[in-house]
């Protein structure tokens, strides 16, 4: 038990308490509020042009949940053990034909670490609850002795609290770390080329949603004869209006094979002033 001054009167005593309690207050309040901007930032799903919004309405949500509420949200959603599945698949809740996002970050710690975590994060907040509520009822704050143990609780309180606001701070930092990371892939040539092109960081295509794909049946849409468009003449009309999307880009040597890998198109030869040419057409579905 720490040793306080005993020449000291009952009034000096409790101003002690008063102090060493409010110091443990405005720590759990500094922990409150770092946990909800945790659960207010470390998920954001929607339509693009929403998400602004989506976003604000998160931090108003987690504005008014008790702390209980809020360990409850991030025990399993930002924390979750690395035996589980990870992938924290991201509900969308938009029409097809709207650009959507959906991303969540999240600490994977091992299961054993995961239940100590759970364990000591119920004990914070069954401590918050006595200090806020209950503390007046555990410690006799009219007698010295009593003054002397609610300070000795209060140092241990604070310790306590004061370890898990550590330790909070930094799994923010890891979640920043992981927001500035995400940020600059988002900004990277080899993001545009995943969602603008279709284009896989190990090379491979997703014809469905590949740039070079949209820009045939754009061309066909401008250049087609009875719905069959020359290969050649399509290429030279990308080349002027899109000159990104070349063959070569995709893993290809040529227009026609783009067309054949693709294999959203009919592929035909004709001959046109004595010379072969080869034509394409979307294949109906």
């Amino acid at each position: 038990m720490t040793t306080l001054p005993t020449d000291g009167t009952l009034q000096t005593l409790q101003h002690d308490v008063q102090r060493l309690l409010g110091r443990c207050l405005l720590r759990l309040q500094q922990y409150e509020r770092l946990i909800k901007a945790i659960v207010a930032h470390h998920e954001i799903a929607g339509p693009a042009h929403a998400l602004e919004s989506i976003r604000a309405a998160r931090i108003a949500d987690t504005a008014s949940k008790t702390l209980g509420t809020l360990v409850g949200q991030l025990i399993g959603s930002y924390v979750v053990t690395d035996e589980g599945d990870t992938r924290a698949d991201v509900s969308v809740n938009a029409p097809e034909d709207v650009i959507s996002f959906g991303m969540r970050m999240h600490l994977s710690i091992s299961a054993e670490d995961y239940v100590r975590t759970e364990n000591d994060l119920k004990e914070l907040v069954l401590l918050r609850n006595n200090l806020v509520h209950h503390f007046i009822d555990q410690h006799d704050l009219w007698s010295q002795d009593g003054c002397r143990g609610a300070h000795d609780a209060l140092i241990a309180a604070y310790s306590r609290i004061d370890q898990h606001f550590e330790q909070l701070r930094g799994w923010a930092e890891h979640m920043d770390q992981a927001r500035q990371l995400a940020a600059e892939f988002v900004q990277s040539d080899v993001f545009h080329d995943l969602v603008v092109n279709g284009i896989a960081p190990d090379g491979s295509v997703d014809w469905p949603a590949s740039g070079i794909v949209r820009a045939l049946r754009e061309a066909a849409g401008e250049l087609a004869v009875e719905g069959w468009t020359p290969v050649a003449m399509a290429g030279r009309w990308i080349v002027e209006r899109h000159p990104e999307q070349l063959p070569a880009k995709y893993g290809c040597s040529s227009w026609r094979q783009v067309v054949h890998e693709s294999r959203f198109f009919d592929l035909r030869y004709r001959e046109v002033d004595g010379q072969r040419a080869a034509w394409y057409r979307s294949k109906k579905a």
